[in-house]
């Protein structure tokens, strides 16, 4: 039986499905990079966390805390824990990417939301690899590139909330947690950690509060450990920024 990954015409269309991926997930690098200048951070600042973090999710939350008011320390610790998700990815990548050496620390760089569930939902191994590459390459490479183009607009745009960017970062979390909310637990888990962050939010630093609502998904784990309704990851489709 042949590999579909391996002909032309499969990689034709792997690298079409990449290059669709890439391009609606960069542009959610543009209100990035106006939001990270507008929160504080300079160009550069901003550029390196595209291309140091590359992790859409911990990107906002980074500017999102700095832009309440939040500590560095705050902003660090909430990235954190919406980037270990990464790492859980990873053990699933490692097994059909069999890479070594530089490969292996690249292919970590780009193991995100993407990257992963265009590669795990392709049919054969080289077909996998073949996803994961090209999704992670597009998807690298334009939200860098708006995140420049971002940065350097809100540059010039002067105080945010005439503009309503003080809004915006919440809005792309939202937007970036509406297409994952498919099944009854990740609704309940949300609506839980929104409970939680809003009861806290007047009480504790900027920040905090996001940490705080990580409790709901504990508990939802611990009540519904196996929910058959959840659907894994590799089926997972839309897009998103990095995470």
């Amino acid at each position: 039986m042949s590999d579909p990954g391996a002909t032309a015409t499969g990689l034709r269309a792997i690298r079409g499905q990449a290059l669709s991926v890439g391009l609606a997930t960069g542009s959610y690098g543009l209100s990035f990079g106006a939001l990270a200048v507008t929160a504080g951070l300079s160009v550069p600042q901003a550029m390196a966390l595209s291309l140091l973090l590359f992790s859409g999710g911990s990107q906002f939350a980074v500017v999102n805390v700095l832009g309440a008011g939040g500590s560095g320390a705050a902003a660090v610790a909430t990235s954190t824990m919406l980037g270990v998700r990464n790492g859980l990815y990873g053990i699933e990548v490692a097994r059909f990417l069999r890479a070594s050496g530089a490969r292996r620390l690249l292919g970590a760089h780009l193991t995100i939301d993407e990257s992963t569930a265009v590669g795990l939902g392709q049919p054969t191994p080289t077909a996998m690899r073949a996803g994961f590459w090209w999704t992670g390459a597009s998807v690298f490479v334009l939200w860098n590139l708006t995140t420049v183009v971002g940065a350097l607009v809100g540059e010039r745009m002067g105080d945010p909330t005439r503009w309503g960017l003080d809004a915006a970062a919440g809005a792309a979390f939202l937007a970036l947690l509406w297409s994952r909310l498919h099944h009854a637990r990740a609704l309940v888990t949300a609506v839980a950690a929104v409970v939680l962050a809003l009861a806290f939010s007047p009480v504790v630093p900027a920040g905090v509060p996001v940490l705080l609502s990580v409790v709901a998904a504990l508990v939802v784990g611990l009540v519904r450990p196996d929910d058959p309704d959840d659907t894994p990851v590799e089926q997972r489709s839309g897009p998103g920024a990095p995470a």
